[in-house]
């Protein structure tokens, strides 16, 4: 039987991605990279990344809702996560309340509990640029279900139509179910209505996950757990 690195032990309550296994996982990802219908594209760019857009949302909506950011006519292994192992001893020298690592390139977030009795692995957004990404270290600052979605004064500025808010649990609402908030303002971890965003570089900095994935991780997670970002 193979060994598991860093020396601790396999344990049962593991899950990767909602009990999977690493290659479903990966085969997950792949198949959200591929089964995607042909789009023509629209000449429309998104006032908060400044990206071109394929896809329409409804009038009304989010700016990142229904729409990509990545042209899913082209070159689908732009979409593959690269998956990587990763363990929370890489980057903290103890777990304390817990430890969730956001992979970039893997498009993958981690979750250890403070006892480190649960693991946890879901595909997720990423930002889709790098000058909307934040790397380094920070830590949950907050929980809110059915968060409340108030664009920041730069996603004003750039579309001046956009709501001053948006009620928490509205279809149109980008936040999804439940958020986690991190210490670095307008940086959170969050559900997503739109199942298209998960895997992609998709978001305006945040980390998404499916709404069953965050309702599955919100109610685990506590003030003061650590995240890195990498």
């Amino acid at each position: 039987m193979d060994q598991p690195r860093h020396g601790y032990p396999r344990n049962p309550a593991v899950d990767l991605a909602g009990g999977a296994s690493r290659r479903a996982f990966l085969g997950g990802l792949f198949a959200c990279g591929v089964a995607l219908p042909r789009l023509a594209a629209a000449q429309a760019v998104d006032p908060i990344t400044g990206q071109v857009v394929y896809g329409s949302s409804a009038a009304g909506q989010a700016p990142d809702l229904g729409v990509y950011q990545v042209d899913p006519s082209q070159d689908s292994r732009r979409n593959i996560s690269s998956f990587r192992s990763r363990h929370w001893s890489d980057f903290y020298p103890s777990l304390g309340k817990g430890v969730i690592l956001a992979d970039i390139n893997s498009r993958a977030l981690h979750f250890w509990s403070g006892d480190e009795s649960i693991y946890l692995v879901f595909p997720s957004s990423i930002p889709v640029s790098e000058e909307l990404t934040k790397r380094g270290r920070t830590e949950v600052v907050r929980k809110a279900e059915r968060p409340t979605w108030t664009p920041t004064p730069s996603m004003r500025e750039r579309d001046p139509s956009l709501p001053q808010q948006v009620a928490g649990g509205a279809e149109e609402n980008p936040l999804g179910v439940y958020a986690l908030y991190l210490s670095w303002p307008a940086y959170l971890i969050h559900g997503t209505h739109d199942t298209r965003k998960i895997g992609r570089k998709s978001s305006s900095g945040c980390y998404g996950l499916y709404n069953e994935h965050i309702a599955r991780l919100y109610p685990l997670v506590e003030v003061g757990t650590q995240v890195a970002i990498f």
